[in-house]
């Protein structure tokens, strides 16, 4: 019996087929640019690579993760999908992989500038409402009743738009 093998590019394909194909698309600069691994570096070669990523299992998965995402251009899963490794996880049938992000070293040094931007403004937002939760908490809790709308709109005023992403739709297409 033949059971249904999973919709996911990297079913079947070998590290070294792996970096071969991002070697020949990025070059050893742009990858180690993008994922910062010393083997892109320092001495590069397919071997030498493929024998750090047997040996180092976080490394692999992060070369697995760009591969499915920046190379073939996948689309991202929810939270339980990124709980498994990526060769562990499944795309809809249908669902084919797209051409290559082209990317340069300094493509990718905006992008991690823009995501830290990105991470340090949402980390601010949170404490800033972490801030505001608590002294409304503490306006709350006074015998004061005209602090219980101004705490009232400070919550709805925390409501968070629904999400644009149509599940039956993952390219947003």
């Amino acid at each position: 019996m033949i059971e249904l093998q999973q919709n996911n590019p990297l079913h079947g394909l070998k590290s070294e087929t792996m970096i071969s194909e991002l070697v020949a698309f990025y070059d050893w600069k742009i990858l180690y640019a993008a994922m910062h691994l010393e083997c892109f570096n320092t001495n590069p070669n397919t071997a030498a690579c493929v024998s750090f990523l047997k040996k180092t299992e976080w490394a692999r998965e992060r070369v697995e993760n760009f591969y499915l995402y920046r190379f073939k251009r996948m689309p991202k899963g929810n939270s339980a999908q990124f709980e498994l490794k990526p060769r562990e996880r499944g795309f809809a049938d249908g669902i084919k992989p797209r051409k290559p992000q082209p990317l340069t070293v300094e493509l990718v040094a905006e992008m991690k500038a823009k995501a830290t931007a990105d991470y340090d403004q949402m980390k601010h937002n949170q404490s800033r409402s972490y801030a505001s939760s608590s002294s409304s908490s503490n306006s709350y809790s006074s015998s004061s009743r005209s602090n219980d709308s101004d705490a009232a709109t400070q919550r709805s005023n925390n409501k968070k738009p629904q999400p644009t992403f149509d599940p039956n739709n993952p390219w947003n297409k």
